[in-house]
């Protein structure tokens, strides 16, 4: 049975379930046999590589060094040792890999040969890619805490929000949807004194406008029918750190005036109870609506608008900092390759055109969109112009951003959000990134409108 194991059927059995690619040349470099590892990593078959010079691989380190094949270092130094080198794949996509060889001698001790071992790398070249970037992006040379851009307009937002988080008064972010005021937010945070505290993040339009108040300041055992024990609010889980409030233009009136007396008095009052608690945070506050037409219509107070207003920062669109495209594309084209492991190597210079002359109404959250569709519709390679999507490619904008000034009309806005509605199929998640909004937004102004889905669909 030992004799058996050695017999050269199993060695090739054993070298074919190698997870690492293997090759044997002779002296002259010429490929006598290679194993199915090595077929997969390199794209070319058994066939297309025995008989030819190793140089069809196009290693750099021998290759491009223009070292003959028998000169290089496996047959002058008899063995080389974890060596990073880039090889070139079939499709001519590079290839990184670790390389190990050593020589085959005969019984005399004549060199006849050598046998080289290949890992590929391509995974953990990309993730170190990655971490780069990210390195990059958080010493600020290509962004600033999360938040990507060289522009000029970028550079004074960096400034500006260094300068107010060393401030402890309210900051209000003021933003298109999809500009990145949750990522200004924990900046703040981060760069504060209050850093090592808890950062309580809120979304107004997501939490039920019944328990609101209870989700915010907390309630007693007994407050409310199903309130069976005494909760802890979110004002109080941020004691000693901040609270970001977004969407705030959508709270309620009545809890507005409880927010106030936070701002004035440094107290909450849990639902049910009428003890004051002392509370120790920082509010940080953003919204895509005009605070100005809010007040106008009675719907936000003014007193509370200029508590909140003590420090605020506008986030530009990204159709005001098209330079940023580039770097922006860049980044999501990285991390969407590190999740979905798909060889995309970038993306050509006439879908980057593409994408630094479309008007961007969904912002810097819609490229994101843009670049992962994109990844479903290419197989590999690089992104052209037909993986984008239609709006893009074609530049309709029949869905135009939400102006921060509340200069579009209700009856305008109306029929933008029933023509994405229509043209979408009443699907939610397509007509939100038609309009450039997320789903959360689209239904809320679905409600404001009164705009009923299957009435739309039918006509």
């Amino acid at each position: 049975m030992q004799e058996t194991i050695f017999e050269e059927g199993y060695w090739k059995n054993i070298i074919d379930t190698m997870m690492e690619g293997l090759m044997i040349v002779d002296t002259q470099g010429r490929i006598l046999s290679v194993n199915q590892a090595l077929e997969e990593i390199t794209g070319y078959c058994r066939e297309e590589l025995i008989g030819q010079s190793c140089e069809i691989l196009k290693c750099d380190t021998c290759f491009g060094a223009k070292i003959p094949p028998g000169q290089c270092d496996l047959f002058t130094k008899g063995l080389v040792r974890r060596c990073k080198c880039v090889m070139v794949r079939k499709d001519g996509r590079p290839l990184h890999v670790l390389k190990n060889a050593v020589v085959l001698k005969d019984h005399a001790g004549r060199v006849v040969g050598g046998v080289e071992t290949l890992t590929d790398l391509s995974e953990v070249v990309a993730k170190e890619k990655v971490i780069s970037r990210l390195r990059r992006t958080l010493s600020g040379e290509d962004g600033f805490h999360g938040l990507l851009g060289k522009s000029p307009v970028m550079a004074q937002l960096f400034t500006l929000i260094d300068s107010a988080a060393q401030s402890e008064a309210p900051v209000v972010i003021y933003g298109e949807s999809g500009t990145g005021k949750e990522l200004v937010a924990s900046a703040i945070h981060r760069l504060s004194p209050r850093r090592k505290g808890p950062f309580i993040k809120v979304n107004s339009v997501a939490l039920n406008e019944n328990l609101l108040e209870s989700e915010l300041f907390g309630h007693v055992k007994g407050a409310f029918t199903g309130a069976d024990r005494t909760r802890l609010g979110r004002f109080e889980a941020a004691s000693g750190g901040a609270i970001f409030l977004d969407e705030v233009g959508d709270l309620p009136l009545a809890t507005q005036a409880k927010l106030l007396r936070v701002l004035q008095e440094k107290v909450i009052e849990k639902v049910g109870d009428h003890k004051p608690i002392p509370v120790d945070v920082r509010v940080i506050t953003a919204t895509n609506k005009d605070l100005h037409h809010l007040m106008a219509q009675g719907r936000f107070r003014e007193d509370l608008y200029y508590r909140i207003g003590v420090i605020p920062i506008t986030l530009p669109p990204l159709r005001e900092r098209r330079e940023d495209i580039p770097l922006l594309v860049e980044a999501f084209v990285e991390r969407t390759r590190l999740k979905t492991r798909k060889p995309i190597t970038g993306i050509s210079k006439e879908a980057l055109d593409v994408l630094i002359n479309y008007s961007w109404p969904g912002n810097v959250r819609e490229l994101l969109n843009v670049i992962e569709y994109a990844f479903v519709l290419c197989p590999e390679g690089v992104i052209l112009p037909d993986h984008l999507p239609a709006q893009v490619l074609y530049r309709r904008e029949p869905y135009p951003a939400r102006p921060r000034t509340g200069a579009r009309s209700p009856s305008n806005e109306r029929q933008l959000l029933m023509a994405a509605i229509a043209e979408a199929g009443g699907k939610m998640g397509e007509a939100a990134r038609l309009l450039g909004i997320s789903r959360v937004t689209l239904w809320k102004r679905l409600k404001a409108y009164d705009i009923q889905v299957d009435r739309v669909i039918r006509g």
